[in-house]
């Protein structure tokens, strides 16, 4: 896989962000969660292949320079870097992707600047912006399913204590496993770099009070008309497909993809797939799997 190509524009506020591009084709803009940098994305299992992906480090993350206001790392704010990353690119509208929180940014953008969204894919999306709930219960339940895993038994009893309000620091390290549908040396790996990368002064500051307004973010939603598409992977406590199903039914018409075995880094655990669910206009689904990756099968 080549390196990314590095590149930087001006924030509205002066502040310099920086940008990954990979690949070649058709734009697609994809922001990551975290909020952090987009490392973590890769090449978003081999999507550089079929799509020129541009990929942001959010302010205060990765190549991006730390902003003078530490305020500004609000996700309401951010709207304002999207859209200044869009004039910069030259784009009319854009084909944009979000990860896990990224999603809260990206449909703040799409509500503030609904004329600029050409299509809207939404990965494991955070629920926080549209004011959406998960029970306890949906996040075990939906992790049952991996019982055999040696792992499990710990992992599920610091679930169970996250969920009931007694976690612990060790309580939250030891449900990891549950974030990647294969806890193997590749999904330790990631994870180990994120640990790293990870900005605790962004992330805390990112869903600061303000941040939110969930009836006007719904609202705005349900007047989109761009193409939208919401993947959750079949075994996410962090993005169950009931709750990714109750996003999508905010949207005016989405199509919901739930990809088998997958956690909350779909392209991570089944690299094709993932591809293939994201941009199905790119292939015939029936000749990859003999199947629909949207029957959620």
């Amino acid at each position: 896989m080549a390196p990314p190509s590095s590149f930087s524009f001006s924030a509205p506020d002066g502040t310099e962000l920086a940008y990954r591009v990979r690949g070649e084709g058709s734009p697609l803009v994809a922001l990551p969660g975290g909020p952090t940098d987009s490392a973590y994305l890769g090449d978003l299992g081999g999507l550089s292949r079929y799509r020129r992906l541009i990929m942001p480090d959010l302010r205060g993350t990765g190549g991006s320079a730390t902003p003078r206001d530490p305020a500004s790392y609000r996700c309401d704010r951010m709207v304002a870097d999207v859209e200044a990353l869009r004039a910069h690119l030259g784009l009319d509208r854009m084909d944009l992707l979000a990860h896990c929180a990224g999603a809260n940014l990206v449909v703040l953008y799409a509500s503030c600047h609904p004329e600029r969204v050409e299509r809207l894919t939404l990965v494991a999306p955070s629920v926080a912006a549209v004011g959406l709930t998960i029970s306890g219960e949906l996040r075990l339940e939906t992790v049952r399913a991996r019982a055999a895993e040696p792992w499990f038994p710990a992992a599920y009893a610091a679930l169970e204590a996250i969920t009931q309000g007694r976690a612990t620091a060790a309580s939250w390290e030891a449900i990891t496993p549950f974030s990647y549908g294969r806890w193997d040396e590749t999904a330790r790996a990631h994870q180990a770099a994120a640990d790293e990368r990870s900005n605790p002064e962004v992330m805390a500051a990112y869903g600061a009070e303000g941040a939110y307004d969930p009836p006007a973010t719904r609202a705005a939603l349900a007047r989109l008309t761009a193409p939208v598409r919401l993947l959750a992977g079949e075994v996410d406590p962090g993005a169950p497909p009931a709750t990714v199903a109750a996003y999508a039914a905010l949207f005016p018409e989405a199509e919901l993809v739930i990809q088998p075995g997958a956690g909350h880094f779909p392209w991570l655990d089944d690299p094709d797939r993932f591809v293939v669910s994201v941009c199905p206009q790119e292939f015939n689904p029936a000749d990859a799997f003999n199947a629909s990756p949207f029957s959620g099968d």
